[in-house]
């Protein structure tokens, strides 16, 4: 009796704890190539993939899209989510307001140049839930050469 309570309280245990263990650090997300050659980041139950454009030179409207998927990398539908991309780069600071653009995608044009060291805060609703949000720095991965694997 006390082994099967203790295999339950084992199991129950484990179950509880295989959320974490599912999880996706940003270190290793940026060792995975992304579907559509951006950064991918955990953002609550979804993935996040950031595209931005990779070579403009100076702070102009660039394209700012992001895909969505749950952790298991299935498309997640954008239809009524809202949200923004604030992007730092340089001296400047852009901001796109994204709108569904058809499937698991929400896209917007923000204000920016590219720099090495550009970073971007994402956040997206889905109707009835509360805003998720991810951290991203889309260079980074490519000048490590993590992104922009060719197998």
């Amino acid at each position: 009796m006390k082994k099967t309570l203790f295999l339950i309280a084992a199991a129950s245990a484990f179950g509880l704890a295989s959320p974490a263990l599912l999880a996706h650090t940003d270190e290793v997300l940026d060792t995975q190539k992304a579907p559509n050659g951006g950064q991918l980041r955990m953002a609550g139950p979804y993935h996040f993939e950031l595209v931005v454009t990779k070579d403009s030179k100076e702070a102009k409207d660039n394209p700012v899209v992001v895909y969505v998927t749950d952790h298991a990398g299935a498309k997640v539908p954008t239809g009524g989510a809202s949200g923004t991309a604030t992007i730092l780069a340089g001296k400047t600071k852009g901001t796109a307001n994204l709108v569904p653009d058809g499937d698991n995608r929400l896209k917007g044009v923000a204000k920016y140049l590219t720099t090495p060291d550009m970073k971007a805060v994402v956040s997206i609703t889905f109707p009835g839930k509360a805003a998720e949000q991810a951290r991203f720095t889309p260079l980074a991965a490519a000048k490590d050469g993590h992104a922009d694997h060719k197998h």
